[in-house]
């Protein structure tokens, strides 16, 4: 049992010691899943997934090795990546408990909601990347080659290219789910978000042009649209956390006021 102070607090010690198990814990759950990743990715055909959009595009209808040993690292980065998707939901978890003895009963209430959006995002901005921006990337990207070149690709240089555009898009659709926990921890305010538009579209082009693969600037204009969505998303969001604290703090209290006498006390 954990030694609490009067104060029912846990001392510093204790608080480095139940980081360290929780980040062993996340540590295990990630090694696991990464094992459990190579089945995923041998058996369920994820690369097949990943590589079948530009076959399209290649002469022989197929990707080129370049190093013997590449096929092995493929599989282990994306046994690796596999593993961190499988493992999310135990990390997030060792993460919440052990911020949520800290936090009030409203910012608890904010902010576990916040998790269910952020898978449902995460799925979203790769659905959008796979389906809409990929195609668009490749089109694009070879409609450039002339015709004295061959499209030799490289399959470690492509699912690269690929796992980064997926993963990006994925990562910049969790914007809503940053903001709600911001606002719910009282760092960021509905005021404040709409003061800074014009700073939000400065940092998004930013962000979109950095994630976005090469000088695709088609794909650049897909991630910046939904993005700025996404934002205006996170500003109602925010206020919506902001008026159920004010509604909370404005309801009577249910005790009555002091010196109140039950019915039946009489």
């Amino acid at each position: 049992m954990k030694k609490m102070n009067p104060r029912g607090e846990m001392p510093f010690l204790d608080h480095l010691e139940e980081l360290r198990w929780r980040i062993f814990k996340s540590a295990g759950a990630i090694l696991f899943f990464t094992l459990v990743g190579f089945g995923v990715v041998y058996y369920y055909g994820v690369m097949d997934l990943l590589i079948q959009p530009v076959m399209r595009y290649t002469p022989t209808g197929r990707l080129n090795v370049f190093n013997p040993v590449t096929p092995f690292f493929l599989y282990v980065k994306l046994a690796l990546i596999v593993g961190l998707i499988l493992s999310a939901p135990l990390i997030i978890y060792e993460i919440w408990a052990f911020l949520a003895p800290a936090l009030e009963d409203h910012e608890r209430r904010a902010i576990i909601p916040s998790f269910y959006l952020g898978f449902v995002l995460f799925v979203l901005g790769v659905a959008m990347a796979y389906f809409l921006a990929l195609p668009v990337s490749l089109k694009f990207l070879f409609g450039l080659f002339p015709d004295y070149l061959d499209n030799l690709i490289g399959v470690d240089e492509y699912l690269g290219f690929v796992v980064r555009l997926l993963v990006g898009f994925g990562i910049v659709f969790e914007l809503p789910v940053v903001v709600m926990i911001l606002t719910a921890l009282g760092l960021a305010t509905p005021t404040f978000l709409r003061a800074k538009r014009r700073h939000a579209v400065v940092i998004i082009t930013v962000v979109a042009s950095l994630l976005s693969p090469g000088d695709v600037i088609m794909v650049t204009l897909l991630m910046m649209v939904p993005l700025f969505l996404l934002y205006e998303l996170s500003i109602l969001l925010s206020a919506l956390i902001v008026r159920r604290r004010v509604d909370r703090s404005i309801l009577p209290s249910q005790d009555g006021p002091d010196g109140a006498v039950e019915k039946g006390d009489s």
